[in-house]
């Protein structure tokens, strides 16, 4: 009567103690939260909502960083408690009514320089209190010159990765501090092409 007996392989998996400590040992974990449960999935629903969003991009001045109809993960929390660094990439509102774009228009860019300093673009690169800044993240080189800018306090000055297609504080100067939203933090979904 030995084909009555547990295998051994059964024994060996689910009879001895070191096994016993895994959740699906006990079928408790499928059942449904009761109401601590059910709280704390309302809280962590309202966290994520509030400081964090998913935006969507819908123009090619990050390129290649960021192509156009990606899906990027924005957090709100960390500039509450300390200031943007340099080449951290931001999304905020622009400072000024740009022609082409409505009122509510989000913008995301790169940090170059902070308040501060002095800002240059000749000889398609950019300078920052006159030492030239090496960025292996842009498309090309920028084809523009822009004049000595100094970046006031409260204030940072942005640029697209794409410089030559992006409309950024090359056109309409340092972006104020309170205009920011929030900070990339990574990619949520981005579109191959074959």
């Amino acid at each position: 009567m030995s084909f009555l007996r547990p295998s051994v392989l059964y024994q060996l998996l689910f009879m001895h103690s070191w096994l016993q400590w895994m959740p699906c040992q006990s079928w408790e974990f499928l059942r449904w939260p009761g109401f601590d449960g059910l709280l704390r999935c309302l809280v962590v629903v309202l966290l994520w909502s509030t400081f964090t969003e998913i935006s969507f991009i819908r123009s090619s001045s990050m390129y290649p960083t960021l192509h156009v109809q990606d899906r990027v993960l924005m957090e709100r929390v960390s500039y509450y408690f300390r200031r943007p660094a340099i080449h951290e990439i931001v999304t905020f509102r622009a400072p000024v009514r740009l022609p082409g774009h409505s009122e509510d228009e989000i913008f995301i860019k790169r940090v170059v320089a902070r308040a501060g300093d002095l800002v240059e673009v000749r000889d398609g690169s950019l300078y920052v209190n006159g030492d030239v800044q090496t960025e292996d993240f842009i498309l090309e080189q920028p084809n523009y010159i822009l004049d000595l800018t100094y970046v006031p306090k409260d204030h940072v000055f942005v640029l697209g990765d794409n410089r030559n297609n992006s409309s950024d504080s090359h056109e309409w100067g340092p972006l104020p501090i309170k205009n920011i939203i929030g900070r990339f933090v990574t990619h949520v979904y981005r579109l191959t092409y074959n």
